[in-house]
């Protein structure tokens, strides 16, 4: 991941009273690590917001504190679950030669040829790896082929996976993380068919023994 600075300003305001720096375009934030005392900060919000697109959770950056460079990681992103609103920020302070366990997103690209066939429905079972590695080592993301689902019953396991020989993954190698299942009929619709040919009107039954 490459870093990127940052310059938050200490903040003073706590609490419920952080709604006013959300009116100013700041948003709260804080600093902390298991040899890190909690640093309340503050940062312009739009400039946030592009970062976090930019790179995403788990990013290394480095903030720039009274002087001090402090290497960190984007860890929780808060939001407003109705308006999306910027809430709160946690940055998690990491050394370089440290290595630090995080979360990684999958990226799923291609086509399942699979789904193709009305009778055939591509599942996500994982959404990303449980990973351990050098802050600098850790990706955005890590892509996931579909092309080689071919047929029912296919399937996409971690140890399928490529990943960088600096990186440990800590989820099970033989957890599914995608695979092809095939759709069946409903039993409720079978049955409701079932019961309309049973209780088909008299003229009908009649026109079929006719026949």
């Amino acid at each position: 991941m490459k870093g990127e600075e940052l310059r938050p300003r200490k903040r003073d305001i706590l609490g419920k009273k952080v709604r006013s720096l959300r009116h100013q375009g700041l948003t709260p934030a804080n600093l902390y690590g298991p040899k890190t005392k909690s640093i309340p900060l503050q940062i312009e919000t739009p400039f946030l917001e592009r970062l976090i697109a930019r790179v995403g959770r788990n990013a290394i950056v480095t903030l720039r504190i009274d002087g001090k460079p402090r290497l960190a990681m984007i860890r929780d992103i808060q939001r407003d679950a109705l308006t999306g609103t910027l809430l709160h920020v946690g940055f998690f302070q990491v050394e370089a030669t440290h290595k630090v366990t995080v979360e990684i997103p999958l990226a799923f690209h291609g086509e399942a040829p699979a789904t193709k066939s009305s009778r055939a429905m591509l599942i996500h079972n994982l959404t990303s790896l449980h990973m351990e590695g050098l802050p600098a080592d850790l990706p955005r993301n890590i892509e996931v082929d579909l092309s080689g689902l071919k047929e029912i019953g296919q399937a996409i396991h971690v140890r399928e996976i490529p990943i960088d020989d600096r990186l440990e993954v800590l989820t099970d190698p033989d957890e599914v993380v995608a695979y092809i299942e095939e759709v069946r009929a409903p039993v409720e619709e079978v049955k409701v068919k079932a019961e309309v040919r049973e209780e088909a009107p008299p003229e009908a039954e009649k026109e079929e023994e006719a026949e």
